[in-house]
């Protein structure tokens, strides 16, 4: 098991890292959730349920990220073209946006209009263009025509190959996918849109036909309505940032001077962001804003359920509970006919701690104190022992057991 995982699940979910991994250890054992909550609180720390199912998941998602990889580095190794500082980069990268950026370079790719342009031997001049070699259009030209042969038949479509290769270079930029990312973070909308024709059918989608709000603040039951509509053909849904805005980032990031070169790198610009950069980075955030929206619906449903199963199931009465052991004794509880509590303390009516007399006159005493109508019994370890126990003592013959 990485140190690094270890620290990394720890530093996101606040906690001590030998507990981490003692948890870790536990679940690689096959140890089941509710086992090692109830069980292993000495091991843990007495971490409840969904300290360690977070712990879980972000261990399977560090899991699935290593995975990864050695994927890539061993795809970038194959190509030869793997050196140390990359392979220290990629090892040390815990982002999987990050680490795909990385990769994008490397990745094996289906025949692009830049990998033409670079068959048809357009790099060097796109190499030259890129480090803003031509001050004037005449040089550019002078330059770009010496390519022209072929399929290539006039200056324009060598300068429009080059600028495909400079588009395709842009997108596989990482400083370049960092800030465009930056700007979707701080100004993307989710924006809907009706689908000419559908409005009879689409009519409980109305609220979204002309839709549109920052994607940080729209909740979560607003964008999986939006995305229903979507996948039954109702609505089209996009993720915009402020285009100019990401643009002028760009041209930051690309262009250092003023001359015949920038105005091709200006135009390679425009193009990588509206054809390769704006797609995958809406891509991106569509995914996370999807996965955001069900982690949250989830929760609401969890919290309805909870309510649902913490109901009484015999109604309004005041209730013992005992949630058997043996070991560690049997956890008794007393609540009241709208769930409160009352009472809660631990008595030893088994083994290796047993004194039954002291167990039977704690809980006559509760039952009389509390005027408890029913005992409820934890069907667990020592269950059946406990329910013998308790139906063995003189109770009113009025409580339910």
């Amino acid at each position: 098991m990485k140190t690094e995982v270890i620290a990394l699940i720890a530093q996101d979910l606040s906690l001590n890292p030998s507990r981490v991994e003692a948890c870790i250890a536990l679940l690689d054992e096959g140890a089941s959730i509710p086992f090692i909550s109830r069980y292993r609180k000495e091991v843990t720390g007495s971490m409840d349920e969904v300290t360690i199912a977070d712990i879980a998941d972000r261990h399977h998602k560090y899991q699935e990220l290593e995975k990864r990889k050695a994927s890539i580095l061993a795809s970038i190794e194959e190509q030869g073209k793997l050196d140390d500082k990359l392979k220290e980069r990629i090892e040390n990268c815990w982002e999987s946006n990050l680490l795909e950026d990385m990769y994008l370079p490397y990745k094996p790719k289906r025949r692009t209009r830049a990998q033409i342009a670079r068959e048809q031997g357009l790099e060097p001049l796109a190499a030259l263009i890129e480090k803003e070699y031509f001050y004037d259009e005449n040089s550019l030209h002078q330059k770009a025509k010496a390519f022209c042969k072929d399929d290539l038949k006039d200056i324009e479509a060598v300068l429009q190959g080059a600028r495909d290769i400079i588009a395709e270079n842009i997108n596989e930029n990482e400083n370049c996918r960092a800030a465009v990312r930056r700007e979707f973070q701080y100004t993307a909308k989710i924006v809907s849109k009706l689908i000419k024709g559908k409005a009879e059918e689409a009519d409980k989608y109305r609220d979204y036909f002309d839709f549109s709000e920052s994607l940080k603040h729209c909740s979560s039951h607003r964008l999986l309505a939006m995305r229903r509509g979507e996948k039954e053909g109702f609505l089209r849904v996009s993720i915009q940032a402020d285009e100019e805005n990401c643009l002028q980032k760009l041209r930051r990031l690309c262009i250092h001077r003023r001359n015949a070169s920038s105005e091709q790198i200006n135009m390679a610009v425009e193009d990588s962001f509206k054809r390769l950069l704006k797609p995958s980075i809406e891509n991106e955030f569509a995914a996370l804003s999807k996965e955001k929206a069900d982690t949250e619906a989830i929760a609401v449903f969890a919290k309805a359920l909870r309510q649902v199963l913490l109901a009484s199931p015999l109604g309004a009465k005041r209730i013992l509970g005992i949630d058997p052991g043996f070991r560690t004794g049997c956890k008794v509880v007393c609540i009241d006919a709208q769930g409160n509590l009352l009472h809660d303390s631990v008595i030893y009516p088994h083994p290796p701690k047993a004194d039954p007399q002291t167990a039977a006159k704690h809980i006559t005493q509760l039952v009389k104190q509390f005027e408890i109508e029913a005992i409820a019994i934890g069907n667990g370890t020592a269950g059946r022992e406990s329910e013998a126990f308790v139906r063995g003592l003189a109770l009113p013959s009025h409580i339910e057991i």
